[in-house]
């Protein structure tokens, strides 16, 4: 069950209830149109944008993607210059795009909802790894990148 507790299948998850949500109990509720798909293309785009930046700088540096493996480097490069989390920051992204896409005005909720589960879920074992792991180099570093952007 632990593949199971990855941040795409959180987001899988997420999409899917957005999705539901629209399509069975929309109660007539609407975001008012192509506004909101052009929105939802631009946050998804960048969504996906993020996390292949990312991940293409993982892979260039040779570190895992994987959430609860400990790297073998501490990547401050490309955008993880910009953002300690650009990956899962890519996931909320894509999922306000979907949300708006789907014109799934009450699913609006599970973006924070989603956030936080990221946040205690990942991002703080993650960092208290990274912490162990390289010491002062994750320190000057925490220092330097925001969490988020």
């Amino acid at each position: 069950m632990r593949w199971l507790d990855v941040p795409p299948a959180w987001l899988a998850g997420c999409v899917l209830i957005a999705w539901l949500q629209a399509k069975h109990a929309a109660f007539g509720l609407s975001f008012g149109g192509a506004w909101a798909d052009f929105l939802g293309g631009i946050l998804l785009g960048g969504g996906l944008l993020l996390a292949l930046l990312a991940i293409t700088e993982m892979r260039r540096q040779k570190t895992t993607v994987i959430p609860h493996q400990t790297p073998s480097r501490l990547v401050q490069t490309g955008i993880f210059s910009r953002s300690r989390n650009p990956i899962y920051l890519g996931d909320v992204l894509i999922l306000a795009g979907l949300i708006l896409w789907f014109d799934a005005v009450l699913s609006l909720p599970l973006i924070p909802v989603f956030l936080w589960v990221l946040e205690k879920r990942f991002v703080i074992p993650e960092e208290d790894r990274m912490r162990r792991t390289f010491r002062a180099d994750w320190a000057r570093y925490e220092k330097k990148v925001r969490r988020w952007m």
